[in-house]
């Protein structure tokens, strides 16, 4: 079963704002979400931030590019993307 995956108003408006291949990376990390699930072991610094809270870096170097997302409660495997910006202004 494929996961549903949103992005927060924030996230949306912040991507043309990023590099275009973060945006690309954002876009490649949304897609394995989508087929198999929020927990993503295989991305750099994978880590669990809480119970249903995920983040990893999609760029490492300087500027670090992070991206934070969450699984949301219900019947439906949805996960919404909350942050995707540089490592400093990462909100955990």
């Amino acid at each position: 079963m494929q996961w549903q995956v949103t992005l927060h108003p924030r996230v949306h408006k912040a991507l043309p704002g990023l590099p275009r291949r973060i945006q690309d990376l954002l876009g490649l990390l949304v897609k394995e979400i989508r087929l198999s699930g929020p927990v993503r072991g295989d991305w750099a610094n994978y880590g669990k931030l809480g119970k249903k809270r995920h983040h990893c870096h999609i760029k490492k170097g300087r500027p670090t590019y992070v991206v934070v997302w969450e699984e949301v409660e219900g019947e439906i495997q949805l996960v919404e993307v909350t942050y995707a910006g540089t490592h400093e202004k990462a909100p955990y």
